[in-house]
């Protein structure tokens, strides 16, 4: 399983680009974006349409600068687009679990209750783990000489041990790689990343 992920882009129209281009690529099965496609809203529907326009499935969830109101309903008007906020979606033997929107909490009790439902229904299970904001003590969510990322979903994945898991929201962070407890932390970026899992 090969797919394209982001986060970040803000309605770039370079970097738009080039993530088509290679979305596009024969070796790519679907794409995933980690919020904040947008600025504040600002071009979602012609970015989403370019996604769209390319056939494969592109799954997203919001960042700060997009609602999880918003994305529902724009998705609507997409055969491709899936907005996968705080839900799961399984391809292969994988399953993908999104938490989006926020970025700035250090803790979330909504969070923790969603993690509470995704423990006892996939611990076990082969995760990939989707969150807007980085979790809590890693050099993603680094600033200066201060964590800033969010400490539940770092419990979240000591406790379920994801494959991979997928953030972003700081720019000063962007493309950093780092681990916690051996679990792969990756910043894609605007420019995004591919990804194989077997």
């Amino acid at each position: 399983m090969k797919f394209l992920t982001f986060v970040d882009l803000h309605d770039d129209k370079k970097y738009l680009h080039e993530l088509v281009s290679r979305a596009k690529e024969d070796d790519i099965g679907f794409v995933i974006c980690a919020g904040d496609i947008s600025q504040f809203g600002r071009g979602l529907i012609p970015v989403l349409k370019k996604f769209d326009d390319i056939g494969k499935k592109f799954y997203l969830i919001p960042g700060n600068h997009e609602t999880d109101e918003m994305l529902r309903k724009v998705s609507k008007e997409f055969k491709n687009v899936v907005n996968f906020n705080q839900q799961a979606f399984k391809i292969d033997n994988y399953i993908f679990l999104g938490y989006g929107e926020g970025g700035f909490a250090l803790e979330d009790a909504e969070f923790r209750k969603k993690a509470r439902e995704w423990y006892s229904k996939y611990n076990g299970e082969k995760i990939v783990l989707v969150t807007h904001g980085p979790p809590y003590g890693t050099k993603i969510d680094l600033l200066g000489e201060r964590h800033v990322g969010n400490k539940d979903y770092s419990k979240f994945i000591q406790r379920i041990k994801p494959k991979l898991v997928i953030c972003g929201h700081l720019h000063e962070t962007v493309n950093i790689i780092d681990e916690i407890e051996g679990i792969k932390i990756i910043h894609p970026g605007w420019e995004g990343m591919v990804i194989e899992l077997s």
